[in-house]
């Protein structure tokens, strides 16, 4: 029988060198140290086959492993390249990062510039795997022991324990493999903020723009808060509240997830059906095909669907598939069911896992940090959640990231941030990743937004169009104005609710 970690799966859900003095700018201030000459540009890796089909360029750059002694030990950023159609209107270069936090980005300039259309011919688009991810220097963790199969009977609290067994097991792997003592500490978002200034600098470039979703949102808001004068054209999309730690951002996120499962139609029978579908599992988890899912395992899978309102019809099958599992039913499961447990399956879960595990547990407060110590501190979270959040409630409260076990303190404190940087925001006002809440926190402390809000259940709101869900056009003409013209809206925008590409289930 083919088994997951819930660990694992709850995580998923992510040569040629320049020199030295490539690094050296490192507090956003005075010219840069590099005319780009330094920078050995070439063919992409066979890995990169669309990078290469695009005309892309690839390169490495070289920054010190530790700012704090910029010339010790240095590390490898990968680094690609899109250059600008049109030289004489070239406006410089952006930068891009997809999320996670443990997301590679190499490649993100590939989805990203569908939705710039003419804007994209302005700008070097500039894609780089974040330190110890992708191409860059690596850090792995050991390799993880073959997970047993799910017994047949089973109780909340056995689940739990069997989650604080493998976060504990994977911590000791991620901390006793290789160099990774020396290498973890210095896994942090201030950190990858201070490379993406490095690729900057190494370009031979003043100022830099950005676009950032998700986590790539709180690591823009980073770099303006230590880099503001390096900062151009700063778009951000789905962040989170600066004065919560990663565990509160988590948590949060769990009572606007169960106001759209009550938002889904059938009279209320949707909730009804998953609640009976969890109390089974709680006990007996449920085949399908050759695997077996617990109630961890649905809560992730749930998760998941209620982000987008246009997965609401995706979500239903998915409900209706488990429950001729439960009931022992032979079926083929549908589109939506068959893909979730692909994806349960896939190495690139696994590989997101320790992406988002090192930068999760690597720093010392936002945009991560903030893991209670003691396993008993999650499962009275968990308990607790049971009476107002008893769908979402024991995911998002549980031991998600090994992060309780890490072996490495963090070097740096969490970023405070307080800036008057030209940002543009963007958030989806029913948001059940980052809830609404916390973009408004960000906006009061970046001084020089402006907020645009989508009217719509989402996790992410530019370009939405180009990965085949409902585009919101007046945000996505309120991104491309602005990195076109240089122009914010002169004051906040709500855009209206776009007529949605899915069944209607409400």
């Amino acid at each position: 029988m083919r088994v997951v970690s819930a660990v694992t799966a709850g995580l998923g859900l992510v040569g040629l060198l320049a020199g030295p003095g490539a690094a050296a700018d490192l507090d956003g201030r005075g010219a840069p140290k590099s005319d780009g000459a330094a920078i050995s540009w070439g063919p992409c890796s066979a890995d990169q086959r669309e990078l290469n089909e695009a005309g892309a360029e690839c390169a490495k750059v070289a920054v010190p492993l530790d700012y704090a002694d910029p010339r010790g030990r240095t590390i490898d950023i990968a680094v690609s390249r899109i250059r600008a159609k049109s030289p004489g209107e070239r406006r410089g270069i952006l930068l891009s990062n997809p999320g996670g936090p443990g997301g590679t980005g190499l490649a993100n300039t590939l989805a990203l510039r569908p939705a710039l259309k003419d804007v994209a011919d302005q700008y070097d688009l500039i894609g780089f795997d974040p330190r110890f991810l992708g191409e860059s220097t690596p850090l792995t963790c050991g390799r993880a022991p073959q997970p047993t199969p799910p017994a047949e009977t089973t109780t909340p609290r056995r689940d739990f324990e069997k989650s604080v067994r493998s976060a504990r097991d994977t911590a000791r792997r991620c901390q006793e493999h290789g160099d990774n003592a020396e290498l973890l500490p210095h896994a942090s978002t201030r950190n990858v903020a201070r490379d993406m200034d490095a690729i900057r600098a190494a370009l031979g470039e003043h100022r830099l723009s950005y676009y950032g979703i998700s986590y790539g949102a709180d690591l823009g808001a980073v770099y303006t808060q230590l880099f503001p004068h390096r900062s151009d054209r700063i778009v951000l999309d789905s962040s989170t509240d600066p004065a919560a730690t990663q565990y509160e951002l988590f948590q949060r996120s769990g009572a606007p997830a169960e106001a759209a499962l009550d938002g889904l139609g059938r009279g209320g029978h949707v909730r009804s059906d998953v609640l009976k579908l969890l109390a089974r599992a709680e006990r007996h988890p449920i085949p399908v095909q050759d695997v077996r899912l617990d109630a961890p395992l649905l809560r992730l899978l749930l998760k998941q669907l209620v982000q987008h309102e246009e997965y609401d019809a995706q979500l239903i099958s998915v409900v209706d598939d488990l429950k001729k599992a439960a009931a022992g039913e032979e079926f083929e499961p549908g589109p939506a069911l068959s893909g979730l447990l692909d994806l349960l399956s896939s190495p690139e879960l696994a590989d997101s896992m320790t992406g988002g595990a090192i930068f999760m547990c690597g720093d010392g407060g936002w945009p991560a940090g903030g893991w209670p110590k003691k396993p008993a501190t999650y499962w009275k979270n968990m308990q607790h959640s049971r009476a107002t959040q008893p769908v979402f409630g024991p995911y998002v409260n549980g031991m998600i990231a090994p992060c309780a076990f890490w072996g490495t303190e963090p070097r740096e404190p969490g970023t405070k941030i307080h800036n008057g940087v030209p940002v543009l925001l963007l958030q989806a006002k029913y948001d059940n990743n980052v809830p609404y809440e916390g973009a408004l926190a960000l906006h009061q402390k970046l001084k020089g937004s402006r907020l645009v809000t989508a009217d719509i259940r989402s996790h992410g709101v530019y370009g939405r169009g180009t990965g085949g869900l409902t585009p919101v056009p007046c945000a996505d003409d309120a991104v491309n104005t602005y990195l076109r013209d240089g122009e914010l809206p002169k004051a906040d925008i709500t855009c209206a609710k776009p007529d949605l590409k899915t069944e209607k289930t409400r």
